[in-house]
């Protein structure tokens, strides 16, 4: 879709501006007064347009068409498309940095990054949960990759990221770790290392986009924490470790599948590359591409070996289709640089929805000497800024109760206001961490919620080595909630692996604030179950009285 020279000089008339061929053609069909100056603000309403949707960031081509031909610019004519777009960029307040730059048939053509400049306390985040089995290098990777400095081998790199004693003497990661890797406006990596540790908010104000790491477990009996990280944790994407000489083993399986089951997009990190023998290397590729490609994944795998391969991926892996394999070593940084790019091109999946009301869920809870208790968590919709009044809940009878939103911290650094899509930690007046849970909710009044005790859904069974009946009780795991829940009824008389139907369920503990169209997980030991909340079933009176009196029951027993 190129302009004929004549459209081309039309659009060139004011000197100050220079609007080039490429990016005249998307306005030719303007009626022109003055034809410089309509059409250049017409790209700049296109181009800030594509800010907004892609979250302050896009990648814009210079020399394609709309229909995706490659017809290429004259090199007078890229330079001034080139020129033109740092202007509108500089208009916009956002950097423009050149991607890749390549020759086609009838000229050049080129992919820049516009990203909008961030003040000191914003930033753009995208949440990565990390998965893969034992020894996979999780760990060592995230140390390599925030620290800046190669492993030596034997695991160096992962003892800064341990939270407990047991972590550091099994080398064996057991809770939610979080870490995080720093870029600036045109991609450079903000990390530095300060005798040993990192300072978050030194590195949340000289960024413009943060990646937040969540290092999950990858031992069997870990497998809990892991799909609560998976689940709570609201992560963005997906990243499978597989060790190079170990291949797809243990754990590895299951946490594709978990990642599927929710629809997180995932891109593998094959690590080890440097201590393996060539050919177990390409054996072992050969089975991971044969899986990605199997019917119950459906991925197009692409290995990633030079820049425009990252370009390529990066635009096309929000689809979920794509699952782009990455190739590196720890030891001598082998495909590192080419692995930062990518993620520095990421794209954030979850929308910030600033005009509704806000939602907050709760992940974790601490208490901190001289400010009280803390809750953390993830913000799915709206935006809650300091001193706002919210509803905590539910507690075990239900009820929600008003809390005052005393400070804000996001990766450790103060905020006046957090939206959707951001993880932050609120410090809470007048209120004990003993009374709070995961699983429950901050949330704006307006939303009068409620508390459910039982719920509807759709679920698949993906594993069950017997049969399932009413009465059976596993746990369910949906967004931050994780307790035990009964089946009541199910739409068959019995399910086996690989039957799908609509289950009603009950809490067994506490109600849990949840909505429609949620996706769940249900497992107990080697059983696992993924699906959907259909409907929420609000609890009569007689249930009410029910479940009190099994309270009252087990308070005289107690005191006995």
């Amino acid at each position: 879709m190129m302009l004929s020279t004549e459209d081309a000089l039309t659009c060139n008339k004011n000197d100050d501006v220079d609007p080039t061929p490429e990016l005249c053609k998307m306005t030719k069909k303007v009626d022109f007064i003055n034809p410089s100056e309509t059409v250049y603000y017409n790209l700049l309403t296109k181009l800030k347009d594509r800010l907004q949707d892609g979250r302050n960031e896009t990648i814009f081509d210079i020399g394609i068409g709309e229909d995706g031909s490659e017809d290429g610019l004259q090199e007078d004519d890229y330079l001034a498309s080139v020129k033109t777009l740092e202007s509108l960029a500089k208009e916009l307040e956002a950097d423009c940095v050149l991607l890749r730059k390549y020759k086609v048939e009838q000229g050049l053509t080129g992919q820049y990054l516009i990203r909008k400049k961030f003040n000191e306390q914003d930033f753009l985040e995208i949440r990565i949960a990390v998965v893969g089995n034992v020894d996979a290098g999780k760990s060592t990777l995230l140390g390599v990759l925030t620290h800046g400095q190669l492993d030596n081998g034997r695991g160096l790199a992962r003892q800064k990221l341990f939270r407990h004693k047991h972590e550091a003497e099994t080398g064996r990661t057991s809770s939610v770790g979080n870490d995080i890797l720093g870029f600036d406006g045109i991609g450079n990596v903000v990390n530095k290392s300060e005798h040993g540790s990192l300072d978050w908010a030194k590195i949340c104000e000289k960024s413009s986009k943060v990646i937040t790491f969540i290092d999950l477990a990858g031992h069997e009996r870990y497998l809990k924490t892991t799909v609560f990280g998976m689940t709570g944790h609201v992560p963005d994407f997906g990243m499978l470790m597989v060790g190079a000489n170990a291949g797809i083993v243990g754990m590895t399986k299951e946490h594709l599948g978990l990642a599927l089951a929710l629809s997180v997009p995932v891109f593998v990190v094959v690590t080890k590359i440097d201590m393996c023998p060539f050919n177990v290397l390409q054996e072992n590729l050969k089975l991971l591409v044969r899986i990605l490609k199997s019917p119950g994944c459906r991925k197009v795998p692409v290995t990633v070996k030079t820049a425009d391969d990252v370009v390529v991926s990066a635009m096309n892996f929000v689809s979920e289709r794509l699952c782009p394999i990455f190739q590196i070593s720890n030891v001598n940084g082998d495909n590192l640089d080419l692995l930062k790019m990518f993620l520095n091109l990421l794209s954030a999946r979850i929308t910030s929805r600033d005009d509704e009301p806000a939602e907050f869920q709760i992940d974790d809870t601490y208490s901190v000497p001289g400010v009280g208790t803390v809750v953390s968590g993830t913000t799915l919709r709206g935006v809650i800024r300091l001193n706002d009044t919210l509803l905590l809940g539910p507690d075990p009878l239900g009820h929600f109760v008003q809390i005052v939103i005393k400070s804000i911290h996001r990766k450790r650094m103060p905020v006046r206001e957090v939206r959707g899509g951001q993880t932050a930690s609120f410090s809470l007046k007048k209120i004990k961490r003993s009374q709070i849970r995961k699983g429950m909710v901050l949330v704006s009044p307006a939303l009068n919620p409620q508390a459910y005790w039982e719920f509807e859904g759709e679920i698949l069974i993906l594993h069950h080595p017997t049969t399932i009946s009413s009465r059976y009780q596993a746990m369910v795991h949906c967004g931050s909630i994780r307790q035990t829940a009964s089946i009541l009824s199910m739409s068959q008389d019995c399910l086996r692996t690989g039957d799908k139907a609509l289950v009603h369920f009950r809490f067994i503990k506490n109600p849990e604030y949840m909505k429609t169209g949620q996706r769940m997980v249900f497992r107990e030991g080697r059983t696992k179950a993924v699906g959907n909340i259909m409907r929420l079933i609000p609890h009569t009176g007689s249930s009410n009285v029910q479940s009190n009196r099994v309270n009252k029951s087990n308070r005289v027993e107690y005191t006995k």
